[in-house]
């Protein structure tokens, strides 16, 4: 019953998305282009398939992921205000993709550049967290997080002034501030699988995650390896 509110908003979240816009379409519209997909396509259907549906679908798998790292991080850290980028990830993401529109390659490898950086801020991250043994495990790992974000924002800030101010600085500011306005289904196929993938052991391990959000010497008492548990989520996170 407590989800049927959400539900509930999500459908009319979706139906204001694909109705309105710059080319409105109205229900009846909608429901047609729907219903004779594939048969004499129409501008309402280029609209409809080409353009509002992926990035609606896009918006709700990027929702999906956020809320399960912000829960997982928020468990895991005990702390409801914890945000998923604690650890650096989007920082490191954001420098990797920045090295590489700086250098002008192309898009898949600006991808993955992203993907290394985020990797990398997290290994890092966890690697000096490792190394203090006189401290909360928990409290290490947040202020290690903290402190490389602040140094891989440093660099993302001297990698815009040293840009090409006329092509490379405005696109380094559209990725960073993130956009849905060039998504496809195409795309949608490639990310999706590897979100739910990340998400699987997330969902596998949930109730270790419950236990997480207990003390660490209840947690242990219970037969839970930390370590190794912290690393599986931020892994699956990252």
């Amino acid at each position: 019953m407590r989800l049927l509110f959400p539900l509930i908003l999500l459908i009319v979240s979706i139906l204001f998305a694909v109705s309105s816009g710059q080319f409105s379409l109205s229900i009846t519209q909608i429901w047609d282009t729907l219903w004779h997909w594939g048969s004499n396509m129409t501008s309402s259907d280029i609209v409809l398939w080409n353009i509002r549906l992926p990035r609606i679908a896009t918006a709700i798998l990027v929702g999906i992921a956020l809320s399960t790292a912000g829960v997982t991080y928020q468990g895991m850290f005990k702390n409801p205000l914890v945000s998923p980028d604690i650890l650096g990830v989007t920082a490191g993401a954001g420098l990797g993709a920045v090295v590489a529109i700086y250098f002008d390659f192309p898009l898949m490898l600006i991808q993955c550049f992203a993907f290394i950086g985020g990797l990398t801020a997290v290994s890092l991250v966890y690697f000096i967290a490792s190394t203090v043994r006189r401290q909360n495990p928990i409290l290490a790992l947040v202020l290690s997080g903290v402190a490389i974000s602040t140094l891989l924002g440093a660099g993302i800030s001297l990698l815009k002034i040293l840009a090409d101010p006329y092509s490379q600085l405005s696109t380094i500011t559209f990725w960073l501030l993130g956009g849905l306005n060039m998504t496809s289904f195409e795309d949608l196929k490639f990310v999706a699988p590897l979100v739910l993938i990340a998400m699987l052991p997330l969902i596998l391990l949930r109730w270790r995650m419950n236990v997480l959000s207990l003390d660490d010497e209840e947690a242990q008492a219970l037969g839970i390896n930390l370590t190794r548990t912290r690393l599986i989520f931020i892994l699956g996170l990252t």
